[in-house]
């Protein structure tokens, strides 16, 4: 047991972590790197086939003019090399690609939340603290802003599927908190608040289903100029004593 930690020490690849800010680890140790080589590290990691090196340059400095990116990718790949080996770059005359061994958190998330509709219900491995946070939240770069959103649309279905599970499975508690942090994250998500109604309906809460309608019900029209769709207005429509088509005014 004793000399576990040390053959992890020895073996450990690289992890790079995208999820609420940057940080490159190996192993258990946290390893600095200058700002260009953060940013250098972080679009290959975006990335999930090997990056062509002036793609990855013009990207990284769009307002620079030519030669000036590729003079600053190749300073950052300098750096790297310099001061950690390279790290879990592998840079070759074809591109730029991390080491085969190095975890990235968004896809390590990414591939857990793939495997969620076909998981029993008693094997979910995911943490909602992890998918409440954004990708590199302080960063202003404009080629995150893709992976940003593909990202957000990943976490919103989960937490949904989540919450819908949860559900089935009487964990109502567990069910509202992935319910609601989906509607955190984006509060116009109509589908978010429908899980939530569900849950407190299952639970016998038609007052707090009801509270929950009304408020999407008060945003999507101050917001949107909406009304709840047809769907969603038969959700509570038996708690209204009304028809079907339920009056969002």
């Amino acid at each position: 047991m004793a000399a576990m930690p040390q053959a992890e020490h020895v073996t450990a690849g690289y992890t790079v972590r995208l999820l609420g800010g940057f940080e490159l680890r190996r192993g258990d140790r946290t390893i600095a790197a200058s700002p260009s080589a953060q940013r250098l590290l972080a679009y290959v990691a975006t990335r999930r086939a090997m990056v062509n090196r002036a793609a990855a340059a013009r990207a990284l400095w769009p307002d620079y003019p030519d030669p000036r990116p590729a003079a600053n990718l190749r300073s950052a790949l300098w750096r790297l090399r310099r001061e950690h080996g390279g790290g879990p770059m592998m840079s070759t005359a074809h591109g730029l690609e991390l080491r085969r061994d190095t975890v990235v958190d968004l896809q390590t998330v990414h591939a857990r939340t793939a495997a969620l509709s076909s998981a029993p219900d008693t094997s979910w491995d995911l943490d909602l603290a992890v998918l409440r946070q954004d990708v590199l939240p302080d960063w202003a770069d404009e080629w995150l802003l893709p992976t940003r959103e593909w990202f957000r649309q990943i976490r919103l279905h989960a937490l949904e599927t989540l919450c819908t599970r949860h559900c089935r499975c009487g964990r109502f508690d567990a069910a509202l908190e992935a319910g609601l942090a989906a509607v955190d994250c984006e509060p116009l998500r109509e589908s978010a608040h429908r899980a939530i109604v569900r849950v407190h309906l299952a639970e016998g809460n038609p007052a707090e289903a009801l509270r929950q309608y009304e408020l999407y019900r008060r945003l999507a029209g101050s917001e949107l100029g909406l009304r709840p769709s047809q769907q969603f207005r038969a959700l509570i429509a038996h708690l209204l004593g009304r028809p079907m088509d339920v009056q969002a005014t």
